[in-house]
């Protein structure tokens, strides 16, 4: 994927280790079914170490940002390789984390956000085999509100699709919560269609997939 200047004065470009932070940021102003959610949380960096640090460390190279005059305000980022992907994860991210947060005890109905995320560290969900053996691959993709309609989002799939085709992957798969109608359209508009299964692991994800043909 090769950076490019967007009207407006935002670029794409490729992440860089220290735009971590703005990421992580970017990731809770977005985790609320698209809108902030830093009031849900008392630990701010909670989101982010689910959704951004795994790929940041472990996928650098599918790593998209978007910068503006007012600094980073989105990415795109996700593997070629659920599958091996999931098992780096276990092996080189969750570990240190998991002793940093323990695993949450009581009722799941009375976790906080923050006790949700730790039992996500301790107990990541594995994505069901009709979902990942035809489509491997899978992406995240936010954008703060200033960024967003204005072709910023379908540029970042494009070129992110343009990727993994070439890594080879034969398909890509996202998962977008129910509630998140503007999303869902979204991805829609991008190309993808809505399977009608759901997984058990995340019964309030609807899965949109996109099969990708040979690299020209």
């Amino acid at each position: 994927m090769t950076a490019g200047r967007i009207r407006g004065g935002a670029a794409i470009r490729a992440y860089r280790p220290a735009d971590l932070d703005a990421l992580y940021a970017v990731s809770l102003a977005t985790g609320d079914g698209g809108g902030d959610a830093a009031a849900l949380y008392d630990d701010k960096r909670l989101i982010g170490h689910v959704y951004v640090g795994p790929y940041a460390a472990l996928e650098a190279g599918l790593v998209r940002v978007v910068e503006d005059p007012e600094g980073v305000g989105g990415y795109i980022l996700g593997t070629a390789d659920t599958r091996r992907f999931e098992a780096r994860q276990e092996a080189e991210w969750w570990p240190a984390l998991r002793t940093a947060y323990p695993d949450p005890e009581g009722p799941p109905d009375r976790w906080s956000a923050d006790r949700k995320r730790c039992h996500r560290i301790h107990h990541p969900p594995c994505m069901p085999e009709w979902l990942v053996r035809p489509y491997p691959a899978h992406l995240h993709i936010n954008l703060l509100p200033r960024l967003q309609g204005r072709g910023i989002g379908r540029r970042l799939v494009e070129e992110w699709v343009q990727a993994v085709r070439a890594a080879g992957a034969p398909g890509v798969h996202l998962g977008v919560s129910e509630a998140n109608a503007k999303a869902i359209c979204f991805y829609r508009a991008c190309g993808f269609r809505e399977l009608d299964a759901r997984a058990p692991e995340m019964p309030q994800a609807v899965w949109f997939a996109m099969s990708l043909g040979p690299v020209r």
